[in-house]
C-alpha cells in the first residue's frame, strides 16, 4: 500500500509541475470519452480541442451529484451565451465522470442549453491527465471514500474549501457574480427550497431580488448569504433530492471520482492553450468573470 504522505506529496508535485510547465494539449492525445447522449459517440478530446479554425471550451467536471460538477454547470448555463457570442468561443464541453443517464439528469435539473456539448467518463481519466487534483488520500484504500469526501469538506487534500464555502456567506463589495441569481431562477421555476430569495413573474422572470433589500449591503455586486443560499438550494433539491440519480456508480467510486475534483480548459486555434484551471478545492470552481478576461 503507498504511503498517505508520499502519495499526498507526488500528487501536490505533479500539479505544481504541469502549472510551472504549462499544459500541453498533446497530453491529451489517445484519450476520448463518450457522448453523453450516444453511448457508440467516442470523442477524442485531443483533436476536439486541437481543432485548427475554432476556439474551444472544456470544463472537467466531477460526479454529477457533486457540487463543483453543479456548480460549473450553472455558471456555462449563464456565461456560455456569452463566451459565444461576445468572445468568439466555437464550441463548449461539460465533462462530467458519471454515467450517462446521470448527466442527462443534470443537464436537465440545470436547464443546460442545448449548444453545450455533455461527455461522459465514468473513471475520470481524463481530468487526471489534465492534472486535476485527486483529493484527500487518493491513493488509501483503507479509506472509505466518503470519509475522504468528509475530510475535505473541512479542508483536507483540497486548501480553498473553506475559503469558498465562507465567501459564499460574506459576499464581495467589489466583484459581482451574476450567473448565482440566474441559478436562483432557475432552481425556483423547478420547485426546489429554499424558494423565498427572488419574486418571479408571470413569465418566470425575476421581478425583485430580496438580497437587493438587505440594508447596507443590498447595494453590493456579490451580496451576503446570496450564494449560500444557492447552495443550500443545490444540496437540497440537486444532490440529495435527486441522488439517486446522480450517485456515482461502484466502477466509479473504485476510481476514485469521489473526492476527485476538476477544472477548465480553453484554446485557441491549433490546440493553443489561452485558459487553463485546477480546483483545489469543493465550490472553488473557477470563476468566469476572470476567465473572461484571458480570452
Amino acid at each position: 500500500m503507498t504511503h498517505p504522505s508520499l502519495a499526498l506529496t507526488v500528487g501536490i508535485l505533479l500539479q505544481l509541475y504541469i502549472v510551472a510547465q504549462g499544459f500541453q494539449v498533446q497530453s491529451l492525445q489517445g484519450v476520448k470519452v463518450l457522448s453523453a447522449y450516444d453511448e457508440n459517440s467516442s470523442v477524442d478530446i485531443f483533436d476536439w480541442l486541437n481543432h485548427p479554425s475554432r476556439k474551444s471550451l472544456l470544463v472537467f467536471g466531477t460526479y454529477a451529484a457533486d457540487f463543483n460538477a453543479i456548480e460549473y454547470g450553472q455558471r456555462l448555463r449563464y456565461y456560455w451565451p456569452r463566451l459565444r457570442d461576445e468572445k468568439k468561443v466555437d464550441q463548449c464541453a461539460l465533462l462530467l465522470n458519471c454515467q450517462p443517464q446521470a448527466a442527462q439528469a443534470l443537464v436537465e435539473l440545470l436547464d443546460l442549453p442545448n449548444d453545450i456539448q455533455v461527455w461522459v467518463d465514468n473513471r475520470g481519466e481524463a481530468g487526471r491527465v489534465f492534472g486535476v487534483s485527486r483529493g484527500w488520500l487518493p491513493d488509501n484504500v483503507d479509506v472509505h471514500p466518503f470519509l475522504k469526501l468528509f475530510g475535505m469538506l473541512f479542508g483536507l487534500g483540497a486548501w480553498a474549501t473553506l475559503p469558498a464555502v465562507i465567501g459564499g456567506y460574506l459576499g464581495n463589495p467589489f466583484a459581482g457574480q451574476p450567473w448565482i441569481e440566474d441559478a436562483l431562477t432557475v432552481g425556483q421555476r423547478k420547485g426546489r427550497w429554499p424558494d423565498t430569495a427572488l419574486e418571479l413573474n408571470s413569465n418566470g422572470e425575476v421581478a425583485s431580488n430580496k438580497f437587493q433589500e438587505l440594508p447596507l449591503v443590498g447595494s453590493w455586486p456579490r451580496r451576503p448569504l446570496e450564494l449560500a443560499t444557492l447552495r443550500l438550494q443545490s444540496m437540497l433539491g440537486v444532490s440529495l433530492a435527486e441522488w439517486q440519480k446522480l450517485a456515482p456508480d461502484e466502477e466509479a467510486l473504485q476510481n476514485g471520482v469521489l473526492t476527485q475534483l476538476g477544472g477548465c480548459l480553453i484554446t485557441g486555434r491549433g490546440g493553443r492553450v489561452i485558459y487553463e484551471w485546477r480546483d483545489q478545492g469543493i465550490c472553488a470552481v473557477a470563476n468566469f468573470e476572470d476567465l473572461q478576461t484571458k480570452i
